[in-house]
């Protein structure tokens, strides 16, 4: 079979013209009846008709994650199977899906991590005609850009099968759900408002049960979102509802479509919050940190030590614990990086000490010496609590991290190691950020074990200056 699921609905679901394409999304997107609210959505519910009956309707769902574009770059894709009969859930061999707009790449480490799932098969045959998840990746690529995708086509499975596969695959702000569903089918216009609404409200109040089999052909894949968005108390936003006779059919034979986000009211602190906290710190109080630090150096080089801080004359959030990492770079390259992880001591002594240990007792390079000054840049890496990552296989956990995002610490065996965010410059992809991670801790590329552990952290920089 070949490496990429070719369209199978382009031309007659939606344009098989990119241009005509973009172009009828972007006006979907922009009609859409988007509720006023603040939160992105983590999990979205769309319909998945021809776009000229239902497009306007998912284009209400997707603007409602426009603001979060730069964040999403992993998409959980869900709908039920319209084309074959079979039991449980289903993945594809394939690298990538593609569409008039371009190929997205298959994330091959989330379907590793649900390989093992109860009912999960590779069945290719499954994607090979299915609308469902197809007609919603216009949408994605015109909104997201550059993301990757976990398609799963729905069988014979219970909503408990799907929320177990959702939670697996849960992630973080990185990672959007998207449920393919359509409501009720082929009855009059008045009849179809009737059990549209009873099914919205069904969903609107997190009630699967309520949700019988001619109310939504995505019951199961909804179930699931809903058990999983249940489970951690959230909550549900209607961007639309309406059906066909609304849109562009008749009214004596309709078919209905509604779009809703699940958000999270309960999530205490968001790393998008801390980090937008942090850049605020350093923007007020960066040149003093760079001047203390390099300071500390140039104390270094004369007298062998770093300096004494006197404290009560700097800022007071100078002056509150926190971990900072300082890296020393010498034409482009490094040239010592030290760094604490839990904070433990005042800012600004963190990074005084840490960047007198950067400059004379990182072991991989000589201390520094006086000629290298002049060409020597310092930056400085204002870290977030890290917080504990919760897996259920190697495939989990990778399917967890943020590229480009996510400082990471992992021990096993006695050994421990740690990634700054921007080592994700150097390693792009997921599996060589964590095998090289693993050969730092002096353990196999390709260790496991079921003590590893592993925690993420945000790093909010400085731009680096000469020191």
């Amino acid at each position: 079979m070949s490496s990429i699921r070719r369209p199978a609905v382009s031309g007659v679901f939606y344009s098989d013209e990119p241009g005509k394409l973009s172009s009828d999304v972007k006006r979907y997107l922009q009609s859409a009846k988007t509720a006023d609210e603040n939160r992105t959505p983590k999990i979205l519910i769309v319909p998945h008709a021809g776009f000229i009956y239902s497009g306007v309707v998912a284009g209400g769902a997707y603007a409602a994650i426009e603001d979060a574009a730069e964040t999403i770059t992993k998409v959980v894709l869900i709908g039920p199977s319209h084309r074959i009969a079979f039991r449980g859930m289903a993945t594809p061999s394939v690298e990538a899906f593609e569409t008039p707009l371009g190929a997205t790449p298959v994330d091959q480490d989330a379907l590793a991590a649900i390989a093992a799932l109860p009912g999960v098969t590779q069945r290719d045959d499954a994607h090979a005609q299915e609308h469902s998840l197809e007609v919603q990746l216009p949408f994605l690529q015109s909104v997201l850009g550059e993301f990757t995708l976990a398609p799963i086509v729905v069988g014979d499975a219970t909503g408990d099968d799907v929320a177990a596969l959702i939670e697996t695959l849960w992630g973080g702000d990185e990672t959007l759900i998207v449920i393919g569903s359509d409501l009720s089918h082929y009855l009059d216009d008045q009849a179809a408002q009737r059990m549209d609404a009873a099914t919205a409200d069904a969903i609107e109040t997190l009630s699967p049960e309520n949700i019988g089999r001619d109310q939504a052909c995505g019951r199961i894949p909804v179930a699931g979102a809903l058990l999983a968005a249940r489970a951690r108390n959230m909550r549900v936003v209607r961007y639309d509802l309406r059906n066909s006779g609304a849109t562009a059919g008749g009214k004596d034979r309709v078919v209905g479509y509604g779009a809703w986000g699940i958000v999270d009211d309960n999530a205490k602190t968001h790393a998008g919050d801390q980090d937008s906290s942090d850049r605020q710190l350093l923007r007020q109080h960066g040149a003093q940190l760079l001047h203390a630090a390099a300071a500390s150096i140039k104390r270094g080089l004369s007298k062998g030590a770093p300096p004494e801080v006197d404290l009560a004359s700097f800022p007071d959030l100078l002056q509150e614990n926190r971990a900072t990492f300082v890296t020393l770079k010498k034409d482009g390259q490094l040239r010592g990086c030290i760094g604490t992880i839990t904070a433990h001591r005042p800012l600004l002594n963190d990074v005084v000490e840490n960047a007198y240990a950067a400059a004379f007792r990182d072991h991989r390079f000589p201390p520094l010496q006086a000629d290298e000054l002049g060409a020597l840049n310092l930056s400085i890496s204002l870290l977030s609590k890290p917080t504990p990552m919760t897996f259920n296989s190697e495939g989990d956990f990778k399917a967890q991290l943020q590229p480009g995002r996510d400082g990471l610490i992992i021990e096993d065996q006695g050994r421990r190691a740690v990634f700054l965010p921007q080592v994700w410059d150097e390693l792009p992809t997921t599996s060589q950020f964590v095998a090289h991670l693993k050969q730092k801790a002096g353990l196999a590329e390709n260790h496991w074990s079921a003590s590893f552990q592993a925690w993420r952290f945000s790093a909010t920089s400085l731009h680096p200056n000469t020191a």
